[in-house]
């Protein structure tokens, strides 16, 4: 979901050095706290661990690279799918929904099924359905492929980031967490030149026919690689992943029905309406679960509150930008797939650079300030593209208004974390992971859907006025997180420590 998305950039990871996790990197948020191989020796059978990382981080680049390569494409999947905006939302929305909906039955699965089980069996439908969608002929099958991508993704991330915090112990661990953290700047970067010089070059499909060397190559090396990872007992919260993701969808689709048939009609209110009933029944199914996926007291935590919810709207406001932006600069100033990727690159590394800023101020001025400071910082760099017309110069307003405001945001992404996790009792940290990781992928996809609604006339037609209007909205909300951060994050300062929960 960058950009994660994923664009999806760095946090700080919970250890005491200052190497850097984007939000895209994904925590198994099992629903226990506990520490995979927790004071045990480094096995001296696993001398390839090493190896096996450098593999499982290939495996989790092609997850966060398949959020933001896909952006820069959107107008050329257009063209030759014929797809209309609200099928184009789907493709962007479609991926991130069942990421982040599936994601802590993913951590589950891989303890009842083993690990490494459970991330082949992901990293083989990711890589299936990336075939897929480069082959899809039209619409409906491009966001089956899309929906099948992000259960894929679901399964393997959180597989792949406990057989981490089981390879490795000590002060490995660290340095195994610090290179699995790196790879979520480097892939919101790397994902906006490539998927801008793939759709100039050999055409749209290249972006998704990409993963599939690349993971046919990693089914075959990383069983020699991996150990053999023992089921544990777990229960299964089905029903709770189901109704989640339904939730989250129904929500979805209202607001990107909203843009086709208005905010009164039946097709837009009857999902809306139907949304806060299915959250409704996923509390009330939690609730009376044995091992449910979000312990409901966890809501009572206000820690964990305030950094998902941050990560919600840091996420929304991030992959927007780059959904609109592409959108703009394609459609408005026609530039080249490759040249809006390349125009992308600084917006990327300014959201890495904020986040490596803030790892390093968190710690002295604490989050709140840091989040209020970070949300403020993106709201006053919107505003000129909430004032000025959509076809001014990209050079002069929408690059450095988005380069600013992401600045701001790696901020955010930090406080995000450090907040629910740093000010959280240790204990609970591997639940909160889990929340912050659902709210980020989550928060990408409501993102895109609502700008998508608002900005629908300039995505349809010549008139880019509703692109203001979209980018008024994320202006608006930067501006009341900046409002409500100091109300909202708690006082005092994180107590990080080492452990698998890297965001």
């Amino acid at each position: 979901m960058t950009p994660h998305s994923d664009a999806h950039v760095p946090a700080p990871l919970p250890a005491h050095d200052h190497a850097t996790a984007r939000p895209h990197d994904h925590g198994h948020g099992h629903g226990h706290g506990h520490d995979h191989g927790h004071g045990a020796a480094p096995d001296p059978a696993l001398p390839r661990r090493w190896t096996a990382l450098a593999l499982l981080c290939a495996a989790q680049f092609m997850l966060v690279l398949d959020v933001t390569v896909v952006n820069v494409a959107l107008p050329a999947i257009a063209d030759d799918l014929h797809l209309g905006r609200t099928a184009l939302t789907w493709v962007i929305t479609a991926y991130t929904l069942c990421f982040g909906g599936l994601m802590l039955l993913g951590g589950r699965l891989a303890d009842a099924l083993g690990a490494r089980r459970v991330l082949l069996t992901g990293l083989a439908l990711f890589t299936a359905a990336s075939l897929l969608c480069g082959l899809a002929p039209n619409a409906g099958v491009l966001i089956g492929g899309r929906i099948a991508q992000g259960v894929g993704a679901a399964l393997l991330s959180p597989a792949a980031l406990a057989l981490v915090t089981t390879l490795f112990h000590g002060p490995d661990r660290s340095r195994a967490l610090g290179v699995w953290a790196a790879i979520g700047g480097t892939g919101s970067a790397v994902g906006v030149i490539l998927g801008g010089a793939l759709t100039d070059g050999p055409g749209w499909s290249w972006i998704f026919f990409l993963n599939v060397p690349v993971g046919l190559v990693l089914l075959a090396v990383l069983p020699r690689v991996l150990p053999v990872t023992a089921p544990r007992r777990a229960r299964l919260d089905v029903p709770g992943a189901l109704l989640v993701t339904a939730a989250t969808g129904a929500l979805v689709y209202g607001l990107v029905r909203a843009g086709d048939t208005g905010w009164t009609s039946t097709a837009t209110l009857l999902p809306l309406l139907a949304a806060p009933v299915l959250y409704g029944l996923f509390a009330k199914a939690e609730k009376a679960a044995a091992a449910p996926l979000m312990d409901p007291r966890m809501f009572t935590r206000r820690p964990v509150v305030a950094g998902s919810l941050l990560m919600l709207v840091a996420t929304g406001l991030l992959i927007s930008f780059f959904f609109l932006g592409s959108a703009l600069l394609q459609h408005v100033h026609h530039l080249s797939a490759l040249r809006t990727g390349l125009l992308f690159l600084p917006v990327a590394l300014a959201t890495a650079v904020g986040a490596h800023l803030g790892s390093r101020l968190v710690g002295t001025v604490g989050p709140r300030a840091l989040a209020t400071a970070g949300a403020g910082v993106t709201a006053l760099a919107l505003l000129p593209l909430a004032l000025l017309p959509a076809d001014a110069g990209p050079w002069t307003t929408l690059l450095p208004a988005l380069s600013a405001a992401a600045l701001g945001l790696g901020a955010v992404f930090v406080t995000a974390t450090t907040t629910a996790l740093g000010l959280t009792a240790p204990h609970e940290a591997g639940l909160a992971s889990g929340i912050v990781n659902t709210s980020h992928e989550l928060g990408g996809t409501l993102g895109v859907a609502a700008v998508s609604t608002l900005a629908a006339p300039a995505l349809q037609g010549p008139d880019p006025a509703t692109f203001t209007t979209a980018f008024t909205l994320l202006t608006t909300t930067a501006a009341l997180t900046t409002l409500l951060a100091p109300a909202l994050v708690p006082k005092g300062t994180p107590h990080l420590t080492t452990g698998p929960h890297a965001h």
